[in-house]
């Protein structure tokens, strides 16, 4: 999703092995023979280059293993915002699991290797850094923030390793390089669509703008506002505000009563904070977002203030269609909690890499192109498919907290 904080060889050392074993083994005239063999085993497996999973030449495999595919996945799992990280993570791995039961892929299973960015751009950097120079990934699902990622992309694009993230909505992401993918609806496309249902379908004429200072806030307030505009409503005002602030009355004061509809371009944990205040100063606004929203914190953080708010997603889990529903039982059943739009997101993008995989086998350059021909994948997301910058083109929905759940409302 979209988010804001701007908060990195394996050598053939077979003489020095040998010479490790001939000074740590006494052995007897039998023990020399093996260890000998032994010894003859190593220099074959380690200094060779056969380029089999698993070996130097191919990054994807794990040291002693020539069976598996190692995939990365980076975002926050601790922090303030590690309920995204958290869902991106399980989301993978439920994808994995299937991957793997149903025969891996071309016989090799993923294996997944997780790194905490603690929601900071320098940790991202580093997680990043190790997973392609340390775990030699294939590939990674991430990063989860739209400021982590857009630190993170461009060392991907260097070392030549996909990246596809599953939530991060800025826009310019995946113009960074032709290694970086996006499946996620963006900022601008979900917040157009939403000045559109609020303007023609609504009716709201006075909008006003209340959005968080950083890259998510910003584009989902410059689409929403040039849209509405364009649509012929009134913006009667734009606040801003930092994220992790917990006092929005100065704001709210300045927005007063001049609004029938209120954009707040942020995450839950503000947006929560914010409807309480608007209705304890009484102001009679329909609450309105973006992706950010998603998550069943909102509703346990905002209660009766949340109620009846809309906002933009690319996934809904009371769509009744088999493969969704499938996942979300899967994932309930293990996780313990609903899988929200960030789950689900990255549970395709490890499904379109898994198959990208098994036309490009383990090379790097090779899943790159079979990335980028993606053409209608059809995911518990809805079909997906890669413009030539790396983009998906994905539909918006809109969905609505009734009775403090959600509901579909488009």
């Amino acid at each position: 999703m979209v988010f804001t904080d701007y908060r990195s060889k394996k050598t053939c050392e077979c003489s020095h092995r040998q010479s490790r074993f001939k000074k740590s083994l006494k052995v007897t005239n039998l023990q020399i023979v093996a260890v000998l063999s032994l010894i003859a085993a190593i220099l074959l497996s380690g200094c060779s280059n056969s380029g089999e999973p698993g070996t130097s030449s191919n990054p994807g495999g794990s040291e002693g293993s020539d069976k598996v595919i190692k995939i990365g996945m980076v975002g926050p799992l601790t922090g303030d915002y590690a309920t995204y990280g958290q869902s991106v993570k399980n989301g993978v791995e439920i994808a994995v699991d299937e991957i793997n039961k149903s025969g891996g892929v071309n016989g090799f299973d993923i294996q997944l290797v997780a790194e905490d960015s603690k929601g900071d751009s320098a940790e991202a950097a580093n997680a990043v850094q190790k997973l392609i120079d340390q775990d030699k990934v294939t590939a990674i699902v991430g990063a989860v923030l739209s400021g982590e990622t857009a630190t993170v992309a461009p060392i991907a694009q260097d070392a030549g390793v996909v990246m596809i993230t599953p939530s991060s909505t800025a826009p310019g992401l995946a113009d960074i390089g032709e290694y970086i993918f996006r499946n996620v609806i963006t900022d601008d496309v979900q917040a157009r669509q939403m000045a559109e249902y609020a303007v023609k379908e609504l009716g709201l004429e006075n909008l006003a703008v209340i959005y968080a200072n950083n890259d998510y806030g910003v584009a989902l307030k410059d689409n929403f506002t040039a849209k509405a505009k364009e649509l012929g409503a009134t913006v009667v005002a734009v606040e801003s505000y930092l994220d992790g602030d917990q006092d929005f009355r100065a704001q709210l004061t300045k927005i007063g009563g001049k609004a029938d509809g209120l954009y707040i371009g942020g995450y839950y944990a503000e947006a929560a904070k914010i409807s309480q205040q608007a209705k304890r100063q009484g102001m009679q606004v329909q609450i309105l977002g973006g992706d950010g929203f998603y998550s069943t914190k909102l509703v346990e953080l905002g209660g009766d203030a949340v109620e009846g708010a809309l906002f933009t997603a690319g996934f809904y889990s009371g769509d009744t269609s088999e493969n969704v529903q499938s996942f979300v039982s899967s994932f309930t059943e293990r996780f313990d909690y609903e899988p929200d739009m960030f789950a689900a997101n990255a549970y395709d993008s490890m499904k379109i890499v898994a198959q990208a995989l098994a036309e490009s086998g383990n090379d790097r350059a090779a899943l790159r192109k079979e990335m980028a021909a993606i053409k209608d994948y059809p995911g518990i997301t809805g079909n997906t498919s890669f413009a030539e910058n790396g983009e998906a083109r994905k539909d918006v929905i809109i969905l609505k907290v009734q009775k403090g759940e959600f509901q579909r409302a488009k």
